[in-house]
């Protein structure tokens, strides 16, 4: 028996419930892990509302990420070299429908499975894969941003957005964060942004024309869409690369057609799935962020870190925008 987090409607943070549910049984190629620590998403508060990409079953678990230990593993799990007692992340490679990690114990998809280095505690294992996945597919393997390019990313205080600018940096791309408020302002410079534009009090296009010298971002990775993508199609440059992987706004995102054939924009909707469904592709993403970790170029930024009791706290933190980096649950000391 294990206690796990579940919902069985729809709803406000208070529909998780930690309950004891029995273990179930491994399919060949699944793995259980006894987990440390849970890193939070906003897919998962998506889901738990019904808005996500894909709808719940109810009762439904729910989880992308979290480090552990193996404990059990299927017949067929074994082959990639993971044995019991492994220290292991989790990646989010699977359905929320099938799979959730909030809990004691989890069963994911072997392939999920992922050794962290050494220089990681499990705080930090369980805020690698979500965000530097997202970030590493728009801004490397798709939009393949180089040395002194401009890139503009939106919502720059969440987790992802604090991985887009390690990277960034990595290859020499000048970083321009926004944020709503000047709260943030001072940790996003300290974290490596080059400029930082506060929503609220600038003008976004305005600034951009400023910082890059009338030349626009060469790069735009955006989580909030609706009606912000219209100044981000003034901010960008000619034929600029806009990658969309959030809709913050929950308003109806309108395609600003003029202006795009004007430049010669492209405008993608992204997810990381793109990342981890293509299998080469995660590969290169694996090891890039491999390396990354292990060099101390990329370094996840921990905002704040509840128990396991706060599961329902811990979510309504995330939807009040606070956040500065990942939020972490501890599950196990």
């Amino acid at each position: 028996m294990s206690m796990i987090v579940r919902f069985h409607e729809l709803g406000a943070a208070d529909v998780l419930k930690i309950e004891e549910v029995a273990d179930r049984q491994l399919a060949a190629d699944e793995a259980r892990i006894k987990v440390s620590a849970l890193g939070l998403n906003r897919a998962e508060v998506l889901l738990r509302q019904g808005k996500y990409l894909e709808r719940p079953r109810l009762p439904s678990r729910i989880g992308y990420e979290a480090s552990g230990v193996i404990t059990e593993l299927g017949s067929e799990a074994g082959k990639d070299g993971f044995a019991v007692g492994d220290k292991v992340s989790v990646v989010p490679c699977f359905s929320q429908t099938l799979y959730g990690v909030y809990g004691e114990s989890a069963v994911v998809p072997a392939k999920a499975l992922a050794k962290y280095p050494d220089c990681l505690d499990e705080i930090q294992a369980a805020a690698i894969w979500m965000q530097y996945f997202t970030a590493y597919g728009a801004l490397i393997e798709l939009g393949k941003l180089k040395k002194d390019e401009f890139v503009l990313i939106t919502a720059a205080s969440s987790s992802v957005g604090y991985s887009a600018i390690q990277l960034a940096k990595g290859v020499g791309a000048v970083a321009i964060a926004t944020t709503r408020t000047a709260a943030k302002k001072q940790q996003l410079l300290d974290a490596g942004a080059d400029h930082v534009i506060v929503t609220k009090d600038q003008s976004l296009a305005g600034e951009v024309e400023r910082i890059t010298g009338d030349h626009g971002a060469d790069l735009i990775f955006d989580a909030v869409a609706g009606p912000i993508l219209a100044d981000l199609t003034r901010a960008a440059a000619y034929e600029a690369r806009i990658y969309i992987y959030g809709a913050l706004s929950l308003e109806t995102t309108v395609f600003p057609l003029q202006i795009a054939l004007k430049k010669g924009l492209s405008i993608n909707g992204y997810t990381m799935f793109q990342m981890v469904d293509d299998a080469e592709r995660f590969a290169r993403a694996k090891q890039y962020i491999y390396k990354g970790l292990e060099s101390g170029a990329l370094k996840p930024v921990i905002d704040k870190v509840f128990d396991f009791a706060e599961i329902v706290e811990a979510q309504k933190y995330m939807e009040s925008n606070q956040q500065n980096g990942k939020i972490i649950v501890r599950v196990t000391a």
